[in-house]
């Protein structure tokens, strides 16, 4: 019999559900950036490797201030959230040459959201054929890197990117 292991999902099982229990969103920039997977830093939204990923690649745009709802975030706000959504799609396009993307938003918890009080943004690669038999069949994912493997390839395109 073959075994996939997930370890880093534990993570993901234990964490609280309950938002008294602190807000990983807020946490997180107070982190290094390798060890936050953060790619980029700008003045209200950063934009990070995704935890717990639906796919291989997939990112966050994160306001740094917590709010719930986009009516919520000030007009820069706004305006660097889908530039930091765009640059999140150049990268991983550089990067990785997907074939498509899903963008979204899960707000609130009948809309998905895991945390519904921080809003943030998905930004999850696609290619064709990589919907296999394993989530349809197994409710399993398999994402065929690491997330340290690509956090560094994703910052060197993005470093590239801003060094000239």
């Amino acid at each position: 019999m073959e075994r996939l292991h997930a370890y880093w999902r534990m993570d993901f099982v234990e964490a609280p559900l309950d938002p008294d229990d602190g807000n990983p969103f807020q946490e997180l920039p107070e982190k290094p950036d390798h060890e936050a997977f953060i790619i980029h830093r700008g003045e209200t939204i950063y934009l990070m490797l995704n935890r717990f990923p639906y796919n291989a690649g997939h990112l966050l745009a994160v306001p740094f201030r917590q709010v719930n709802k986009l009516s919520e975030l000030f007009k820069n706000e706004r305006s660097e959230l889908m530039e930091t959504i765009v640059l999140g799609q150049n990268l991983l396009t550089e990067a990785f040459e997907p074939d498509g993307f899903n963008v979204g938003f899960n707000m609130g918890n009948a809309g998905g959201a895991t945390l519904s009080s921080h809003l943030h943004c998905h930004i999850v690669p696609r290619w064709e054929g990589d919907t296999n038999f394993m989530p349809v069949i197994a409710t399993t994912r398999v994402l065929p890197a690491s997330l340290e493997a690509i956090w560094k390839r994703l910052r060197e395109v993005f470093t590239a990117q801003n060094s000239s």
